[in-house]
């Protein structure tokens, strides 16, 4: 089985630098948005999707220079990311001063749902985050914080009550029909909490070195209704190291992801083969027997995302 359609190699990934409402506004005018897998939220006609086929949740990135931040927004279903490289610091609440944490390469962050977040690359290079989305559609798009479509009109970037951006630089209208997205209200905003560093973190963020001890004979279960974070978001995610991989092959019911994040990775199938890099990303289909292995010596680490028959939804409260 040749599956060369299902990799997407890092040194490929085609960005968007217009994916969303801010990319106008100083500060986010340099991201680059990746969708990787589904159709992702972008809110802009020129995202290139790399591969399309349903999975039961989306796989994405975003790409930023030092110093750029993304904007206070929010989803209906779960947004769970990773760090690729850099060093990030996610911050979250009505204005973006509820809490915060830095996370650094290898640490995993899954947001509660109902909360507006944001991040920037608060480190030396540019940086890479990959970005794991419930739904095969990603819950219906993105809600912004008003202040955040407010500021983006300032700079010529209008969202329509349809989910597309138009930018009034290009002389772009909203079409006859079409009204602004709406803000939401003040009774609206006044619904959604403000949770604090001290109340996210403990069930919300996975740090790399503990994952690492913990997945010392066995995959670490990371999310999941059994996790570090106990979640039930549509898909699970393990983490594999060295010490945990298993050259035996074996097959999941429901397609999946894996996501190098140190190291090259050896996967096998009964018709072939392929090596993954750190920011490669292959889907496996459902049923495929397969193995991961590490092909060379030094760290190595992988994520493995897998759908499951869950619900996408709201963060789990079970």
């Amino acid at each position: 089985m040749d599956l060369s359609a299902n990799i997407v190699r890092y040194g490929e990934l085609r960005p968007c630098k217009t994916a969303f409402i801010d990319a106008h506004t100083p500060g986010s005018d340099q991201k680059e948005n990746f969708t990787i897998i589904g159709g992702g939220v972008s809110e802009s006609p020129d995202q290139h999707v790399h591969i399309s086929v349903p999975h039961g949740f989306n796989i994405g990135a975003a790409g930023q220079p030092p110093h750029c931040r993304n904007s206070l927004h929010d989803h209906h279903t779960a947004e769970a990311f990773f760090v690729l490289s850099g060093r990030w610091r996610f911050f979250w609440g009505r204005w973006g001063t509820a809490g915060e944490v830095v996370l650094e390469p290898g640490d995993i962050f899954n947001i509660p749902t109902g909360i507006f977040r944001g991040f920037e690359n608060i480190g030396t290079d540019y940086g890479m985050i990959m970005a794991i989305l419930g739904g095969d559609d990603a819950g219906g798009g993105v809600m912004w914080a008003p202040q955040v479509i407010e500021e983006a009109a300032d700079h010529g970037l209008v969202l329509g009550e349809n989910g597309k951006l138009y930018d009034t630089k290009k002389q772009q209208r909203l079409p006859e029909g079409v009204a602004p997205m709406p803000l939401m209200t003040e009774e609206e905003l006044a619904k959604r909490p403000e949770p604090t560093t001290a109340e996210v973190l403990p069930n919300h963020v996975a740090r790399y070195w503990d994952m690492v001890a913990l997945a010392d004979r066995a995959p670490c279960k990371v999310i999941g209704a059994t996790g570090l974070l106990k979640d039930r978001p549509g898909f699970e995610v393990d983490f594999i190291t060295r010490a945990s991989a298993s050259a035996t092959q074996s097959a999941s019911g429901q397609p999946s992801v894996l996501m190098p994040v140190k190291g090259h990775w050896r996967v096998d199938w009964t018709e072939g083969h392929a090596i993954l890099a750190p920011g490669d990303t292959m889907s496996v289909p459902a049923g495929l027997a397969h193995s991961a292995t590490p092909s060379m010596t030094g760290e190595a680490a992988l994520y493995r995302i897998t759908a499951t028959e869950d619900a996408a939804g709201p963060t789990w409260k079970g």
